[in-house]
């Protein structure tokens, strides 16, 4: 398959100090067949220099295809999402943290089933592979693990990383779904209604993953588990639309 264009989605919030760093990773990475890459970064209202440091790349990096959108009240990860897959012209889309749990360098990885024409939807799994992965929290990983398991329960999948940020979609497929969640209820909502498109293509591919602490800037919490599994039921079992 060709592809002129990858969208890279970036939802970002409190992310002055990491923006950057992610956005020259991107910049460096060259795209298997020399695809475009559009930037479409969503500012989820944050509180520090997020703004000032996006402008100030844009301004520094006038050649690079950045397109910037931003919130005036805080709606959450998932509502910074709709906005930027609303945006997306490529091809296909790719969802990116600001910060530098996920390295971009292996875009072209998750692109390859794609562009060898056998998937649709690619997932990056920290779960999977030979690739580095630093080792942080116990609890956290039986939970996801848990919540993989009990998504895959409901959607006839076998992913090992549902709750993973890299998700690689084909644009007009997931313009052409109705998503509701606005914070991280996002990863099983996804998961469960692209399941029951018929015929859809979804493959995993392992990737590495540096987390962080909290203390290094980690959002996501015990709350944020708990709204999974209620989403994971609601998407799930109750199939809502």
């Amino acid at each position: 398959m060709i592809l002129q264009k990858l969208s890279i989605i970036i939802p970002a919030y409190n992310e002055g100090n990491t923006i950057h760093l992610i956005l020259d990773k991107i910049k460096l990475v060259s795209l298997t067949n020399n695809i475009d890459k559009e930037v479409i970064i969503v500012n989820d209202c944050s509180k520090d220099n997020t703004e000032q440091a996006i402008i100030a790349y844009q301004q520094a990096n006038p050649d690079f295809n950045i397109q910037y959108f931003k919130h005036e009240i805080n709606k959450g990860k998932g509502a910074a999402l709709h906005t930027g897959i609303s945006k997306a012209t490529g091809e296909y889309l790719i969802i990116q943290d600001a910060d530098l749990e996920y390295d971009p360098e292996e875009y072209n990885d998750l692109l390859k089933p794609v562009i060898n024409g056998f998937a649709d939807v690619v997932y990056g799994s920290r779960f999977m592979g030979s690739n580095p992965h630093r080792i942080l929290f116990f609890w956290h990983t039986i939970g996801n693990r848990w919540l993989t398991f009990a998504s895959n329960m409901f959607s006839n999948l076998n992913l090992t990383d549902m709750e993973t940020c890299y998700k690689l979609f084909d644009t007009k497929v997931i313009q052409g779904i109705s998503l509701t969640e606005k914070r991280f209820g996002f990863e099983p909502e996804i998961t469960q209604k692209i399941s029951r498109i018929p015929k859809i293509r979804i493959y995993e591919v392992g990737i590495s993953y540096y987390g962080r602490t909290y203390e290094e800037g980690k959002k996501i919490g015990w709350k944020d588990g708990v709204r999974a599994i209620y989403c994971i039921l609601k998407y799930g079992l109750f199939k809502a639309k």
